[in-house]
């Protein structure tokens, strides 16, 4: 198999022969991102939509999913070389499809830059236990 520069092998490139503009991964410690909530409950409005805010709470710990949610944001940033304070977190969404999977969805200034980097659509990887929560998110062009 022939390589790519951006370390996608041609067997595994999708039928739509798009590329990879950036990937990003982030990690969040639950506890203190639990914590952060609880001593700055305004924190949530600014990072989070009203729809990522209402599916999180309807876990009995809304903490651990919206520290996932934090981290695909954060991934978000870094897929598109941009660090924490890039652009609004509540600008990029994370969303479920009909079947379950995240997916993100960007608003505003958010999508502008990521259009202008070229990206037409993300893949994204959430996961979370009671302590960590980790998220890997690809920024795919045309």
């Amino acid at each position: 198999m022939r390589r790519y520069r951006c370390g996608v092998t041609e067997g595994v490139r999708s039928s739509s022969d798009a590329g990879v503009v950036g990937i990003g991964t982030d990690l969040v410690d639950v506890d203190r991102f639990r914590t952060v909530l609880q001593r700055r409950p305004s924190v949530a409005d600014r990072l989070f939509t009203p729809h990522e805010r209402t599916y999180a709470e309807r876990a009995a710990d809304p903490a651990a999913r919206l520290a996932a949610r934090f981290a695909a944001k954060e991934a978000a940033l870094k897929a598109l070389g941009y660090g924490l304070g890039g652009m609004r977190m509540a600008e990029i969404e994370v969303v479920r499809d009909d079947d379950g999977r995240p997916e993100l969805v960007l608003h505003g200034a958010a999508r502008s830059t990521a259009a202008t980097h070229g990206v037409s659509r993300w893949l994204v990887s959430l996961s979370h236990t009671d302590h960590l929560a980790q998220a890997t998110v690809v920024a795919l062009g045309k």
